[in-house]
């Protein structure tokens, strides 16, 4: 049976369609939607596609009204009852050290458990510690042990919203258009720079924290739509996982007490 995968953000909303509910599964179908024509999903990108889901599993960090909409176009156009993840305890070989396990958001969590699935297969039997990156219009940066607890993360602005904050509020920056060089001579150059090393800056200092609590080289897995942006980075030795999100999902696909 193929099975839908959704991933509802703060300005887009992905979606897959793989063969079956598992790890690996053949991606048959994906696309994405921009929050502001979520009304058009079904009709513009759902309606003619020619695998039909028999079931689903999301997670959303958008408003309940978007929630919603989606929710009915999910009924009236499949008849699928919609489930979404929330987070919890424990789920696909990872705890949740949380101090409040149900308030981490369900989007981190589900990346959180596709990186610990990768670590797993990379080494079954040991493991490595794995540091899960989603570059979005927010960035995390999550660290996950080498036994599967997941012990914190960062969550920082994303190269987006730095720059919209320093042409709002400072006179005559704008949004750059210039490339990333070690020592920038222009503005342009020196505002795409700045955003780029405060983000890798960020991500190295958890590498250098994992390692430290670990005594291991971790595994960096970085994804989201943004993620070009770093990975050209050459002191981030990253795995690029196109569809982190849907990894944790199609993970979670059979554990029915994770989703609501």
């Amino acid at each position: 049976m193929s099975f839908l995968v959704i991933d509802i953000g703060n300005t887009r909303l992905k979606w897959g369609i793989y063969a079956n509910p598992v790890p690996g599964a053949e991606l048959l179908s994906h696309g994405a939607v921009v929050l502001e024509d979520i009304d058009y999903l079904w009709d513009l990108y759902w309606k003619n596609l020619s695998s039909k889901p028999t079931a689903m599993l999301g997670c959303v960090v958008a408003g309940e009204a978007i929630k919603r909409r989606v929710e009915e176009q999910l009924l009236e156009g499949w008849g699928l009852a919609p489930h979404w993840l929330s987070s919890g305890s424990a789920a696909g070989g990872v705890r949740n050290g949380y101090e409040h396990p149900q308030r981490l958001g369900s989007d981190r969590w589900a990346a959180i458990i596709g990186a610990r699935q990768r670590a797993l297969q990379q080494s079954p039997s040991c493991p490595p510690p794995v540091l899960a990156v989603m570059v979005g219009t927010a960035v995390t940066v999550d660290s996950v042990d080498q036994q599967g607890q997941f012990l914190g993360g960062l969550i920082l602005p994303g190269f987006g919203l730095m720059y919209r904050a320093l042409e709002s509020g400072t006179a005559g920056l704008k949004v750059p258009t210039g490339e990333v060089k070690d020592f920038p001579t222009n503005t342009s150059d020196a505002l795409m720079s700045g955003g780029t090393d405060a983000i890798a800056g960020a991500i190295e200092r958890c590498m250098r924290r994992l390692r430290l609590q670990s005594g291991r080289e971790p595994l960096l897995i970085m994804s989201g739509g943004a993620v070009s942006r770093l990975s050209h980075v050459d002191e981030l030795p990253a795995t690029v996982a196109e569809n982190l999100i849907f990894e944790g999902l199609l993970t979670l696909a059979c554990a029915p007490a994770s989703a609501e």
